[in-house]
């Protein structure tokens, strides 16, 4: 039950969502606590023209202009404010957090400010704008309820993220996370389970377990093993489906771990490890408490388990001090992992962190040029592993909004269990003839390989009609229920949507 009084006449909302996958987990708790508190969401293609009662922007500190593209966002609803004093504008998340104090000296229309740690307090905060006529800014410095406790609007009839934790105890010297989402902080099992298993209640058959450093899990309340078990336990709950992760660091990535994947059939053969570096040099300037060897020595520990697993990645290029030596030890790192997609980023100033002040900073035509090679080798990698599996057949859970071309291919598209996309036919005159919905399952046979999708042309050879195709039927019939608190209680890689192009923070 909100305890957020509902607007007198119902105002409309809109969420923009900037950086990670725990932002995007975080705007769907906004949008929960909204619907919760009597908010409309606002429907932009029948709006012509018009903007959304209530516009809160999610933000990101991550990136070197982040508060630019802020600052230009937020300038672009400044007359539109003005014409319309009853609508509200929110800033919220990391660079919140950060710059609490200029945000409303920059935008002085802002009408709320709140940081990482106070989601909940929203709906208050946007009512008291509104009867005190003016701007209101809570940043709390720690958690004082663990989000997941929030109402949630999700995205997906069938896949969900599931927050294990928040917050981050490493040091990297390139992130300005922990100090904006504090010390991690981890949810108790019995909690986490109850979520999953009130999810799986309501249709969803895959899920997400999400933390900033996902296998540091257990950290807290001293079980070095928390994490392994935690996966373990979700394989025990009856229609489950599919069991994913992110983002671990290889510091923390224990046997343990590889053993429950291997052995827990709903926990997919897929793992996202961020590398950042493949030179030793770069990695102790960063402070990854990790070297080359014991980076491809999990991921040989990881392929002797599951041969299929498909291994995806995060690198910077480019960080202070590195020379052409240090770019070839992370291309010889590439060839070696064989990874089957990298998410690689130029390396760009982040106010805050210890690496802005670096000496050495690298001239952009020299990263540009080293981060040119290292797409295309990356690209040539996940090609050649793509093409190993044309012929092959796959059981794909069929996705919403993941083919951008579908309409005009005349396809569907659906993820596999190592979580590639693939574009299918849709011909399903061997199952019927009744096409699938978004969360059934279907079998095909990969026929064509591209470097980061591939194609399964001719007849489905299989359909599952699931409980998760039901709740996305009953979803877009509209009898979906209203968002509301789950249970007892998060790129994107994978449905519900794929990961924004923000670096990981493990």
């Amino acid at each position: 039950m909100s305890t957020t009084a509902a607007p007198s006449t119902q105002r409309t909302y809109e969420v923009r969502t900037y950086g990670c996958q725990m932002n995007v987990h975080d705007s769907e708790r906004i949008g929960g606590l909204l619907e919760d508190a009597g908010y409309l969401p606002f429907d932009q293609a029948t709006a012509e023209g018009e903007q959304a009662d209530v516009v809160v922007f999610n933000t990101c500190a991550v990136r070197e202009n982040a508060d630019n593209k802020l600052y230009g966002n937020l300038s672009h609803l400044a007359p539109v404010k003005a014409a319309n004093p009853d609508m509200q504008i929110a800033v919220g998340g990391c660079l919140a957090q950060k710059d609490r104090s200029t945000i409303t000296a920059k935008a002085p229309y802002v009408d709320v400010v709140f940081g990482t740690h106070n989601i909940g307090s929203l709906p208050a905060l946007l009512d008291r704008a509104r009867s005190q006529e003016e701007a209101q800014v809570e940043i709390l410095e720690s958690l004082e309820v663990f989000p997941s406790t929030l109402p949630t609007k999700r995205d997906s009839a069938y896949a969900a993220w599931v927050s294990i934790s928040v917050g981050c105890n490493n040091t990297c010297t390139f992130c300005i996370v922990p100090s904006l989402r504090g010390k991690e902080k981890d949810r108790r099992p019995g909690e986490i389970l109850a979520e999953v298993e009130a999810l799986v209640a309501e249709g969803v058959s895959e899920i997400t377990l999400l933390g900033q450093n996902v296998n540091a899990y257990g950290v807290e309340f001293g079980d070095r093993q928390a994490f392994s078990k935690l996966l373990r336990a979700c394989g025990d709950i009856d229609g489950l489906e599919r069991v994913r992760f992110t983002s671990p660091h290889p510091a923390e990535f224990t046997d343990d771990v590889i053993e429950a994947m291997a052995q827990t059939p709903n926990v997919m053969p897929q793992l996202h490890m961020p590398l950042q570096s493949g030179s030793d040099r770069m990695l102790k300037a960063m402070r990854r408490s990790y070297r080359q060897s014991k980076y491809l020595g999990i991921i040989e520990r990881v392929r002797a388990a599951m041969p299929d697993a498909a291994i995806t990645t995060d690198i910077i290029v480019g960080f202070p001090g590195e020379t052409e030596e240090d770019h070839q030890a992370t291309m010889d790192v590439v060839r070696a992992a064989r990874f089957s997609g990298a998410f690689t980023f130029q390396y760009s100033k982040r106010p805050g962190t210890p690496a802005a002040t670096l000496p050495d900073q690298i001239a952009p035509e020299v990263v540009k040029d080293r981060y040119g090679r290292l797409v295309e080798l990356v690209n040539q990698i996940a090609w050649e592993e793509n093409q190993k599996l044309v012929g092959n057949e796959v059981e794909l859970l069929v996705a919403e909004g993941e083919g951008r071309k579908d309409t005009a291919t005349h396809r569907l598209s659906g993820r596999g269990p190592d979580n590639r996309l693939v574009h299918f036919e849709a011909d399903f005159s061997a199952v019927g003839g009744e096409p699938p919905r978004p969360g059934d399952m279907v079998t095909t046979r990969i026929t064509y390989a591209a470097p980061h999708h591939l194609v399964a042309d001719g007849p489905v050879l299989g359909l599952r009609r699931t409980r998760s195709g039901d709740a996305w039927e009953t979803r877009v019939n509209g009898a979906a229920a209203p968002a509301g608190q789950v249970g007892l209680g998060m790129p994107q890689v994978g449905v519900p949507a794929p990961l924004p192009p923000a670096p990981a923070c493990g």
